[in-house]
C-alpha cells in the first residue's frame, strides 16, 4: 500500500502515525507536527501526522470536543501543505466522511464504530486509505467482516489497528497474537501503543498508564507491525483530551531510535 510516497507493509520499515489526540490550537499542531517531522526525518522513519479534528466520543458532556470542524480541518490542511506530511483523522458519521476526505489522506474508523456498516462503506467509497481500529469488544479474526465492508466498495486500501481489548471494568489488555491474526487477513497491521494503555471512563475522564507505552511499542515492533500509532503531545498532562495516555514529545526520539533498531533486526531475515 502506498500513501503519498510512503510504502506500508510488504516487509517495509514501520511507519509512524503520530500527533496530538485532538486539534487544540493551530500553534500547538503546527509546532508539534514540525518537531515530529524533524525527529522522524533524522531517523529516516516515514511519518503520517494524526490529530482528530473533532472528538465525538468523550466520556463527559463537559469535555473538550474541538475548535469547530471547519477551523480544525483548515489546520490539518495547513500541516499537509506547509510540511508536506500525509494526514490521518477520525470520522464518526457519513457526513463527516465526505468533509474530511477533502483534506486528509487516511480516514480512521474509531474502535467503537468499527461495525457501523454505513460508515465503513461511505469511507470506502471515497477511495482514501481507511484505517479501522479493532473494537475493544472484538476478536481479531472478526475484523475480517469489517474489512469486507470497506472492500465491497472496490477499495482495498485498508489498515487494521490493535488498540487493546476490554479486560474487566476500566482496563484493557493487548494480545500480541492479534497482530499476527489480523495480518493473515491480508492488510497492513498497526499497533496503537497509546490508547492501549488507557484506563477508560474512570471518574468522568479516561486515565492511563503511559509508562507502559514503550514496552507495548517494542513488543509490537518485534512482532513485525507495518505501522505504529502513537498520540504525542508536548505536555501530555495539559492535553485537552487523553492527557493520561499520550506520549511526551520530549521522549519520542529516544524511543523511536530503539524501535528502529528492533524493526531492522526483525525485518532483516
Amino acid at each position: 500500500m502506498i500513501i503519498e510516497n510512503i510504502n506500508i507493509g510488504n516487509g517495509n520499515p514501520f511507519v509512524l502515525i503520530a500527533g496530538p489526540c485532538v486539534i487544540e490550537s493551530e500553534k500547538l499542531i503546527l509546532e508539534t507536527a514540525e518537531e515530529i517531522k524533524k525527529i522522524t526525518g533524522e531517523l529516516n522513519i516515514p511519518l503520517i501526522f494524526k490529530s482528530s479534528y473533532k472528538k465525538a466520543n468523550r466520556t463527559s458532556l463537559n469535555s473538550f470536543v474541538g475548535l469547530g470542524d471547519d477551523e480544525a480541518l483548515m489546520i490539518l490542511q495547513k500541516v499537509k501543505s506547509e510540511l508536506n506530511i500525509p494526514i490521518l483523522t477520525d470520522v464518526h458519521s457519513e457526513p463527516e466522511v465526505e468533509k474530511a476526505a477533502q483534506v486528509v489522506d487516511v480516514l480512521q474508523i474509531p474502535a467503537f464504530l468499527c461495525r457501523q456498516t454505513e460508515l465503513l462503506i461511505a469511507a470506502g467509497k471515497t477511495g482514501k486509505v481507511v484505517n479501522i481500529k479493532k473494537g475493544q469488544f472484538l476478536a481479531p479474526e472478526d475484523m475480517k467482516h469489517t474489512a469486507e465492508k470497506v472492500a465491497s466498495t472496490g477499495n482495498n486500501k485498508i489498515m487494521l489497528t490493535e488498540r487493546g481489548t476490554t479486560f474487566g471494568y476500566h482496563n484493557l489488555v493487548v494480545d500480541m497474537r492479534s497482530l499476527v491474526i489480523m495480518r493473515r487477513l491480508g492488510y497492513p497491521v498497526v499497533m496503537d501503543a497509546t490508547h492501549s494503555v488507557q484506563i477508560p471512563s474512570k471518574g468522568g475522564v479516561s486515565g492511563g498508564e503511559p509508562d507502559f507505552i514503550p514496552a507495548l511499542a517494542k513488543a509490537a515492533v518485534a512482532v513485525g507491525i507495518d505501522a505504529l500509532f502513537m498520540e504525542v503531545h508536548p505536555e501530555p498532562s495539559k492535553a485537552l483530551s487523553d492527557s493520561g495516555s499520550q506520549y511526551s514529545l520530549a521522549g519520542l526520539k529516544k524511543l523511536l531510535s530503539e524501535l528502529k533498531g528492533i524493526d531492522g533486526l526483525v525485518k532483516s531475515y
